[in-house]
């Protein structure tokens, strides 16, 4: 039997929240809710907050604006998504629809854009010498749980998008060795990657797909649209 607290896979989670109009999105359930003022907002955050209970301030954030409240629910100790956080992100719809309203991943480009996570990401020969600058510099902390020398560093805040650091075997001074990974529900990726060459670029790759497809602008500097398929082996 799973206990409550026991992180789930990635399909598991994704199967239990999708049809609510949630997605699974690099570790963290998310969701938005539209609305029509910002008072209309925070109302919207009590009454979620109030239906989350205790669970609240150990799993969801809440980012608050006029037009939409964007939801994530992740157990924020572990930095993974378990049973009591899928119940919390089922009562969060319920209140949603007692509302009138809906929660909704805003996917296949009705909305400005749907629900994603950004990460930075950068090569590094040697990525323990560096890591601690970049964890200075941006004042940065270790992501709960993951606290290695060549880990990821995150917002402590949850504001800023996580740092992580790309093995090198050799200098590729010709290259870009920063890129963003723009991680977004797994059915928005095909729409994301058409969408950017449509805009003039180009697919690199795709040999990692559904995981990753890595893609760039027109002068070669590269990003990639990841998703939560194929990384539980």
């Amino acid at each position: 039997m799973t206990r409550p607290d026991q992180p789930l896979r990635r399909q598991e989670i994704s199967a239990a929240i999708t049809d609510l109009g949630w997605r699974y999105v690099l570790g963290t359930v998310r969701t938005c809710v539209r609305v029509d003022s910002l008072a209309q907002a925070a109302d919207v955050a009590a009454r979620v907050v109030a239906a989350a209970g205790r669970a609240a301030d150990e799993c969801l954030s809440l980012d608050v604006r006029r037009e939409r409240v964007v939801l994530s629910v992740q157990s924020l100790a572990t930095a993974s998504v378990t049973a009591r956080d899928i119940a919390v992100a089922r009562r969060i719809s319920a209140v949603a629809g007692e509302l009138g309203l809906r929660t909704d991943a805003e996917t296949g480009g009705g909305a400005p854009r749907s629900v994603q996570i950004l990460e930075v990401g950068i090569d590094a020969l040697d990525i323990p010498a560096i890591r601690p600058f970049w964890k200075a510099v941006l004042g940065y902390d270790n992501e709960p749980g993951r606290t290695g020398p060549e880990d990821a560093v995150v917002d402590p805040i949850g504001q800023g998008p996580a740092i992580w650091f790309q093995q090198m075997d050799a200098p590729r001074p010709q290259r870009n060795r920063i890129h963003l990974d723009i991680s977004v529900p797994h059915d928005e990726a095909l729409r994301r990657v058409q969408a950017a060459v449509d805009a003039g670029g180009t697919v690199r790759s795709d040999a990692g797909a559904p995981s990753f497809w890595v893609l760039a602008d027109a002068e070669g500097n590269e990003a990639c649209i990841t998703t939560w398929q194929g990384r539980d082996g």
